[in-house]
């Protein structure tokens, strides 16, 4: 491959990972909306809430378990002169230590899973999922090496969310309390034989193998950044949720985390791009290519940005009537559907950003994702003391930790576009006017539709939240896109894809 044709190769990767990951995150929306439902309407506030702390623990001890390897495994596997499924078994190994002692922990001490609740049955067991979790992502990420991300879409937008809603009305029969959790276990089991399948496929029986300590140990310790990086993003999503729970009933807890659900709709568009973007950026830093990683992050980030700012406009116009599908219980939570929608905007481009940082600056980015975590640690509490001093409604009070979280956000995304910027010596944020003009447009199609008489209601949701989608994309793409951006809709040649399978080895 000559060194004129590997940009434009890089970016065909990128749009061919990002046509499937498109693909994948609609089938994922079309798949969690009806968890979102049945855990709404099946099980309520309380339960919801109960479910939502344990979850949280759970997924927090299973990325610590994977060691940074989600991430980390690409460098290591572009690094190396050992057969690959060697590397990806040690990985694996480090893995399943990790999950043994977090697994190991939560089951002896159940009440970090649920500190509002008693543990009165086998619930306590739920804690061996992170088994599952953490060995699909370390799978997943070796096959997203290779640049299958259709492995990754199946196990994670089709296998995982139509289990959990499935399981989750067959087990509404069963136990109204610990249905949700059940539910979950089965889909992370059945998300890790989804991802091994292929795994085997690709990789195969590492044959000639053996456990070999001193280099599982420096896999683990070269990933030590990583991990603290992917803890950090990790925990600044999901500490909001945590001191709702120390300072509200589970009922408030239920009420925020379905927010949080859909709010997280479009950050899934950003966690689906890291399999693909991490390979390209490390094969470009190993050429020394610095101009083709600011390039490579401000193509993504602005696809990224682009379609989360699309769905933000969707989902908040109709906050209150999307929050009310849920349940009618749910809709007083509309107002942190909306602060979290803009927060997911305002923190794409640092999100981007980071992912290119963690391989060239990882002890400066995890400096700043920890003062950014802090920050949003104690502008939470602040703002739900003024709330309860001001003695603000309840659905205000939850909203406080959603403001902190956008506002800190905001603040590590400029933070880290500076940084890549100085690092690389080229822009790296790829925001154009078309893009506010897109938003301003389809905000007026919602707004029209919002303001239908109420024997109309029905179709804001149904007819208003495509328009604006629609409306959206229309303005964005016909005056906003580029030749680069094109390559998002274009079929490429398999060739230009695909890096090859033992290109460094």
């Amino acid at each position: 491959m000559s060194e004129a044709s590997a940009p434009s190769q890089d970016i065909n990767a990128l749009a061919k990972g990002g046509r499937t990951n498109m693909l994948g995150f609609m089938m994922r929306l079309v798949a969690r909306l009806p968890f979102l439902f049945i855990a709404g309407r099946f099980y309520g506030p309380d339960i919801v809430g109960r479910y939502a702390i344990a979850v949280l623990v759970i997924e927090f001890a299973a990325l610590v378990a994977t060691l940074g390897l989600k991430r980390g495994l690409a460098q290591a596997l572009a690094t190396t002169g050992r057969p690959h499924n060697h590397v990806v078994f040690d990985a694996l190994v480090v893995a399943l230590i990790g999950s043994g002692i977090a697994a190991g922990a939560l089951i002896l001490f159940p009440q970090a899973m649920f500190p509002n609740s008693p543990v009165t049955g086998l619930e306590r067991f739920v804690a061996l999922a992170v088994f599952a979790t953490a060995a699909s992502d370390v799978v997943l990420a070796a096959l997203a090496y290779r640049h299958n991300v259709k492995a990754s879409v199946t196990a994670r937008a089709v296998i995982e969310p139509w289990t959990i809603s499935i399981a989750a009305f067959g087990f509404s029969y069963v136990s109204t309390r610990d249905g949700l959790l059940y539910a979950y276990a089965l889909a992370m089991l059945a998300a890790l034989v989804a991802s091994l399948v292929p795994f085997l496929r690709e990789y195969g029986v590492p044959h000639g193998w053996r456990p070999n300590p001193a280099k599982i140990w420096q896999l683990a310790r070269r990933n030590a950044p990583l991990a603290g990086a992917d803890t950090i993003e990790w925990t600044t999503r999901n500490v909001d949720r945590f001191i709702l729970g120390l300072m509200f009933s589970p009922g408030v807890v239920g009420i925020y985390y379905m927010a949080q659900q859909v709010a997280s709709v479009p950050q899934k568009l950003k966690t689906s791009f890291d399999p693909i973007l991490g390979p390209v950026i490390t094969k470009s830093l190993a050429n020394g290519d610095m101009a083709a990683i600011a390039k490579q992050v401000r193509q993504v980030g602005f696809w990224i940005i682009g379609a989360q700012a699309a769905l933000a406009v969707m989902f908040s116009i109709p906050a209150s009537g999307v929050m009310g599908l849920i349940g009618p219980q749910f809709v007083v939570g509309a107002g942190a559907l909306c602060i979290l929608l803009v927060a997911e905007v305002l923190a794409s481009t640092g999100a981007v950003c980071e992912t290119a940082l963690v391989y060239i600056a990882r002890m400066r980015n995890l400096v700043v994702s920890i003062a950014v975590l802090a920050l949003q640690i104690v502008l939470s509490f602040v703002f739900i003391l003024i709330a309860q001093a001001e003695d603000l409604h309840v659905g205000y009070q939850a909203a406080a930790p959603a403001l902190a979280l956008a506002i800190s956000l905001t603040i590590g995304s400029g933070i880290k576009a500076f940084m890549l910027r100085r690092l690389t010596g080229a822009p790296v944020i790829g925001v154009r006017p078309s893009f506010f003009a897109a938003i301003a447009i389809a905000s007026l199609v919602g707004a029209a539709f919002t303001a239908l008489p109420h024997e109309y209601e029905w179709a804001e949701l149904s007819i208003g939240m495509p328009a604006i989608l629609i409306t959206f994309l229309y303005v964005i793409i016909k005056f906003g896109f580029g030749e680069g951006d094109r390559a998002l809709f274009r079929k490429m040649p398999a060739t230009g894809a695909t890096l090859p399978v033992e290109e460094k080895l």
